[in-house]
């Protein structure tokens, strides 16, 4: 990870529309504790299984993120919610632990607009 908040390691671009993050985390490292401020999708290039807390540190549960696995998110108030049916709910602020033995890598990209209404 980078600075402490990001969520990701390295962000690869931005525009007025989307943020695009790579993110890697080695074996049995977290997360600084981070909130997500939009809806966002990744997708996992290298998988492993990710432990995700709560802002107390509490444990929520241990996602298999398995490599070319894909996730998609939305923000509902402060949980983030699946917006695929993958069944996923979380607290927007949180941080993951990398609960495998390989390094975890993935693209993430955040949305900073909402989704446009068909015509």
């Amino acid at each position: 990870m980078s600075a402490k908040g990001d969520v990701g390691s390295r962000k690869i671009f931005e525009d007025d529309d989307v943020i695009i993050w790579e993110f890697e985390l080695g074996p049995g490292e977290t997360t600084p504790c981070h909130t997500h401020e939009h809806d966002y999708v990744w997708y996992v290039l290298e998988g492993t299984p990710l432990e995700v807390f709560d802002a107390n540190d509490q444990p929520l549960g241990t996602i298999d993120a398995y490599t070319g696995a894909t996730f998609a998110l939305r923000l509902e108030g402060n949980d983030l919610v699946s917006a695929d049916d993958k069944g996923l709910r979380a607290p927007a602020t949180h941080s993951a632990r990398n609960a495998g033995t390989g390094v975890y890598r993935e693209i993430l990209v955040e949305k900073k607009r909402p989704a446009r209404a068909a015509a």
